[in-house]
């Protein structure tokens, strides 16, 4: 078990901590490298040198305010935003060593990942799954894919339902990456360069070019080729981001992107339990899958415009165009069941395709006035989304299982490794071959969504010690999907209100404690709306509402403490056993508390460390039902260290740990408890070259963080080593 840490804190943000000679020389790198530095307090957040720090931020008072669309949406300072949330910035993410959304959520309290079935990013918010809940730049991101790093000032975590400024889904959280844009008046060119122990590398380049007194031209790439611990397993991920920013007359500043990503590898669904829901260790090197047939592909073309106007000092505007087509692939062989005793696997499997294309519009009007002596800071806003979604399925038929007169789709197999399996013909565990194409017709389905959306919100300030944030949001999601095996039509609209509202309370100018309410929903369709299913599409969306009380106090500049009690509250129609004319409305709650500590301990020593407990119970018709939620840990704890030795010279310590979950509803699989440690020391050549080395899990600890089902879980990397280095000219 996990010992509670200090039960208090939320991360605020990642400064710039043992090297600042080379992070000040890199503004255009790091623009929210000193977050947690410019979120603590009001003085350390207008001080000159944090206003300094890149043209993407202004501060104003005690307010810091990043003019890219974010997730706040709104010029609050993180002290007073009634609602858990976490930063992490991109010089965070060098530091430590991230290369994934996934490494960032394991050091980010109350969140945790999930398989996602090794072809896509999927983050358990809370105990509340999604696939979906991810945007870029405030704008929705909901295709299934692995996200890059290498284009982001920040990646921002929200916990909570999230539906005022996002929507429908966020029922536990959303995940928002914030892009790097154009920097006026700068010309300069940052790289990393890393190689790991597996023989995984990259080569990131950020070009910036000024192309007038007013303007410039960014220009962000990266390549990557993927390695790792697993047999069979290789890839590579290619992103390529443009962009272009124009400031006209001073109050109007123009963003536009283009973004290219090309990504394959290899697909790894994990090793099974046994008979006692335990992994079964001694299988720990074999991989389940084939080695051509398990592979997806994902191509995407993304064009993103933002424009922003300030009418007034009081008033400003936004508007963002975001469209984008996605065409991905996957396909694979996985674990369906394994007999310990036999040693023989049973293996399933399937190729999905999906093609998509997204239009969103979305627009913001930001006011701060004032009634009398009641100050507000006004929202208003509204988002168009039109979603065209192309998705179809096939399962394998074995030849073998059919001349049995057995289920086609799955067949059983020797645990050996390597695994007898290749371009879908393969050796059985009775000495046959078979031949197991992806022929039978699963899914067939043509979807088309459309959903209209208006919100308001006013941030109330009623006196210096008391605020108050209230609003609410008006969503009409409409979906038709097209059955093409049989030709049926089904079509479900849904219209609902989500309110939001929040008291925060500020006995001193460093100290908030609040309290907030807030609700979302989730339509039947789920979050990738390839089907309605029947008989979902006569029912009603889930609906989630969260309650959260906490604390932020900013003990000194520069280092924050945070924590919150929350639960979440979810209510699920279903057709009744008993009468199909009636329904069920299953609730079930979800508890917890979160905590962190964040920021400059001395001027030598950054720390950050969090703690999460969560509690949640699985409900059914006839009540609770006794078990835990899938891949819900009790209790995590992660803590990250800076230490600065010299002036050029640092190293980095971290801890991560989660206590033992379930990998299945049934509460029959386990995902034991683990702990893992990682180490690190950076080396300033120049003010303008670093070079470092992180070591991830130091002691060598076997490990499976999380998975898909009891027969698919994810073994995760032993000792193993990065080496980065990083610069600018």
């Amino acid at each position: 078990m996990i010992h509670v840490f200090a039960r208090t804190a939320l991360l605020l943000g990642c400064a710039t901590i043992a090297f600042p000679a080379l992070a000040e020389n890199a503004s255009a790198e790091t623009a929210l490298g000193s977050a947690a530095e410019a979120g603590a307090t009001a003085e350390n957040a207008g001080s000159d040198d944090t206003g300094d720090r890149g043209s993407n931020i202004v501060v104003t008072g005690d307010v810091l305010y990043s003019n890219q669309l974010n997730a706040l949406k709104s010029p609050t300072p993180i002290i007073d935003v009634p609602q858990s949330l976490s930063i992490t910035t991109a010089d965070q993410i060098i530091q430590q060593g991230f290369d994934s959304i996934g490494d960032i959520v394991l050091y980010t309290p109350g969140v945790t990942n999930s398989q996602g079935e090794g072809h896509r990013d999927a983050v358990v918010f809370r105990g509340v799954r999604s696939t979906a809940d991810f945007f870029v730049d405030g704008a929705r991101d909901d295709v299934e894919y692995y996200r890059g790093l290498y284009n982001l000032e920040q990646v921002e975590i929200l916990r909570g339902p999230n539906a005022l400024l996002f929507g429908r889904g966020g029922t536990g959280g959303i995940l928002n990456r914030v892009t790097k844009k154009g920097v006026v008046g700068e010309n300069f060119t940052g790289y990393r360069a890393s190689v790991d122990t597996f023989g995984a590398f990259d080569i990131w380049a950020d070009l910036n070019i000024a192309t007038g007194e007013n303007s410039a031209l960014r220009i962000n790439a990266a390549y990557e080729s993927l390695n790792n611990h697993r047999d069979l397993f290789d890839g590579e991920q290619i992103g390529f981001n443009p962009t272009f920013r124009a400031e006209i007359g001073g109050k109007t500043t123009i963003d536009l992107s283009y973004e290219y990503v090309d990504h394959e590898r290899f697909i790894d669904r994990g090793i099974p339990t046994d008979a006692n829901g335990d992994p079964v260790r001694g299988l720990r090197r074999v991989t389940f899958g084939d080695a051509e047939e398990n592979f997806t592909t994902f191509t995407a073309h993304v064009l993103r415009g933002t424009v922003q106007h300030s009418f007034s000092d009081s008033l400003k505007g936004n508007v963002t165009a975001l469209w984008g087509d996605y065409d991905k692939v996957y396909s694979n062989y996985f674990p369906a069941g394994y007999d310990a005793a036999t040693n023989i696997i049973a293996m399933d499997g399937y190729i999905d395709t999906t093609q998509r294309q997204n239009l969103v519009l979305s627009g913001n009007l930001i006011g701060e006035f004032a009634t009398g002596s009641i100050g507000h800071t006004l929202i208003v806003g509204g988002e168009f989304i039109d979603t065209s979604n192309n998705n179809d399925r096939f399962n394998p038929v074995f030849d073998t299982a059919v001349a049995d007169g057995r289920r086609p789709d799955i067949e059983f197999f020797p645990a050996v490794r390597p695994f007898p399996l290749r371009g879908g013909v393969g050796t059985l565990a009775d000495g046959r071959t078979t031949r197991g194409p992806f022929t039978a017709v699963n899914d067939d389905t043509e979807a088309d969504l459309t959903v209209f959306s208006a919100y308001i919100q006013d941030e109330v300030k009623i006196a210096d010690w008391l605020r108050v944030v209230i609003g609410a949001r008006f969503d009409s999601f409409e979906i038709t999907v097209l059955d093409n095996r049989n030709g049926a039509v089904r079509t479900r609209k849904d219209e609902e209100i989500t309110p939001r509202l929040g008291l925060i309370v500020k006995p001193q100018e460093n100290l908030s404690l609040y309290t907030s309410y807030s609700e979302t929903f989730l339509p039947r369709s789920g979050d990738q709306f390839a089907d309605i299913n029947p008989p979902a599409d006569a029912l009603d969306p889930d609906t989630f509402s969260n309650l959260e009380a906490g604390i932020k106090w900013d003990i000194f500049p520069g280092l924050a403490l945070t924590g919150a009690v929350f639960q979440i509250e979810q209510s699920s129609p279903q057709v009744s056993d008993a009468n199909p004319d009636t329904l069920d409305v299953i609730d079930s709650k979800i508890r917890g508390f979160e905590a962190q500590l964040q920021g400059q301990v001395t001027d030598w020593w950054f720390l950050s460390a969090g703690y999460s407990y969560l509690d949640g119970e699985q409900v059914g018709r006839t009540g609770p039902t006794g078990r835990r939620l899938r891949e819900l840990p009790e209790n995590m704890f992660s803590i990250w260290n800076n230490f600065r030795a010299t002036e050029r010279l640092g190293f980095g310590l971290g801890l991560t740990a989660q206590d033992e979950s379930f990998a299945d509803n049934a509460n029959t699989a386990t995902l034991p408890a683990f702990a893992r440690v990682d180490v690190a020391a950076f080396y300033d050549v120049s003010e303008n070259l670093r070079v470092q080395v992180n070591v991830e899990n130091l002691f060598d600890e076997l490990y499976f963080p999380n998975a898909h089902s009891p027969a698919e879980l994810t073994v995760a990397p032993p000792l193993h080593a990065r080496f980065t280095i990083t610069g600018r000219f």
